[in-house]
């Protein structure tokens, strides 16, 4: 998920496209160059110097999967040697290594989309299943918002900041959270951008900003003009180690892994070429890829309250009380199964709401997706924790799950102003409702 909690959606592209077929296939991507499109995906660069040993074929794009050596395949083998408690930014770097970062956007679909849906969500479910949530949220951030914005980017020191992002060298933090204005209000953000003489000069901060803490780049939401107009906001590129860039912890041992920071920019001068894509597209852009991160927030809730449903029958199979197994207890089956139904309710929306906005790109069903997210695994997350009685409360336990899965109903659009957009859209979802197929 971003760091933003916005009231409002910006404003969508002007024309959606229609879908193409699913293409599973890696096309390799074109040799980077400068003169290279907006929506280019150039090649990661051969050897990193850091690390001689890598061979200069180590960050390419892999060449087409053999149908018994599917995405999933790959995925689990990239980390594989990695202990279930490494950093985030060991993990991002074995992605990147092992061509799997690169691969969920191999294929540009049609309808703008930049990224392949089925594989992010096979992404978040190896990644919840080892069971850090921080690091989960590091890299749902940087698949579903960061990198596909930088895609919009034009010139050599955007693409060469991308390809280092894919190849796992870097990671890259957005930051579009202001500390001068409420998360839900992107446009009375304070940190602004002055573009003069070829140069930019970046003020301002940013608050609980996932990948802070050891990013190379950070991709900040700027005001360039005075005022609340969409056009006013551009994205800047900034190298996380510039002079004037300050990172500090954010106080929370939650999502600890997530490198979650805040972030301070005092006289930062940058050459003219960090900014991201056209002067003023910057929440234009941002809406163009909005729908992507609520996906993917709704893989990850599936993902998350399935594997404690399943930790919590468990535990309930082998907990005994007068002699029995409390998976005996009818309210406990009830409850139990209640939870199940609204997990199953909601991938079944996330299937049916995918469709629904890749074929027309309509965004008021992804805010509707993210208000059930919201919804949803905060229930099932707090029945699972009273069920597991004592069990939840240790570490790593459902009580301390659902406390990090709090994320999920406040990143990238809070529960309660997803719904007011929902009540605004109510005549549409009920006409859909009542159309059958």
């Amino acid at each position: 998920m971003s760091d933003t909690r916005y009231a409002s959606s910006p404003p969508e592209p002007d024309a959606p496209a229609r879908p193409g077929p699913r293409q599973d296939a890696h096309p390799t991507p074109a040799p980077t160059d400068p003169d290279t499109p907006n929506d280019a995906h150039p090649t990661p660069p051969p050897a990193d110097p850091a690390h001689p040993d890598t061979p200069n074929d180590a960050h390419a794009t892999p060449a087409p999967e053999a149908p018994a050596d599917g995405f999933a395949g790959r995925l689990r083998r990239a980390l594989a040697p990695l202990p279930d408690d490494a950093e985030a930014g060991a993990v991002w770097r074995a992605l990147g290594r092992g061509g799997i970062t690169a691969a969920l956007y191999a294929s540009r679909h049609p309808n703008g989309l930049p990224v392949d849906l089925d594989r992010l969500g096979t992404l978040l479910s190896v990644l919840d299943a080892r069971g850090d949530n921080g690091v989960t949220l590091s890299v749902l951030v940087q698949t579903a918002s960061a990198l596909p914005l930088l895609a919009n980017a034009s010139g050599e020191r955007c693409a060469t900041a991308r390809a280092r992002v894919l190849a796992g060298d870097a990671r890259v933090a957005l930051a579009a959270t202001d500390e001068g204005a409420p998360g839900s209000d992107l446009a009375a953000l304070t940190t602004e951008v002055a573009v003069r003489a070829g140069h930019l000069t970046l003020d301002g901060g940013k608050r609980w900003i996932t990948n802070a803490l050891g990013a190379g780049y950070l991709l900040v939401l700027a005001r360039q003009r005075p005022g609340r107009h969409f056009t006013s906001f551009s994205w800047v590129l900034v190298p996380a180690d510039a002079p004037g860039v300050t990172v500090t912890p954010a106080d929370t041992p939650l999502l600890a892994r997530s490198g979650t920071g805040h972030l301070r920019f005092e006289g930062v001068r940058l050459d003219a070429d960090h900014l991201v894509g056209r002067p003023g597209r910057a929440l234009p852009d941002f809406a163009r890829h909005m729908a992507t991160e609520r996906i993917a927030g709704a893989y990850w809730a599936v993902a998350l309250t399935s594997r404690v449903l399943r930790a919590t029958r468990d535990r309930l199979a082998h907990r005994e009380s007068d002699g029995r197994p409390l998976w005996q207890n009818p309210v406990v089956r009830r409850d139990f199964a209640a939870c199940l139904v609204r997990v199953t309710q909601l991938r079944a929306l996330l299937d049916s709401v995918t469709g629904q906005v890749t074929a027309d790109r309509d965004l008021a069903w992804a805010g509707l997706l993210k208000a059930a997210v919201g919804l949803e695994a905060d229930a099932v997350l707090s029945r699972c924790a009273e069920l597991q009685g004592a069990d939840g409360m240790a570490r790593g336990g459902a009580h301390r799950i659902r406390a990090e899965a709090a994320v999920l109903g406040l990143g990238g659009g809070a529960t309660d102003l997803m719904l007011a957009q929902v009540a605004d859209r109510a005549e549409t979802f009920l006409d859909r409702l009542g159309t059958h197929p």
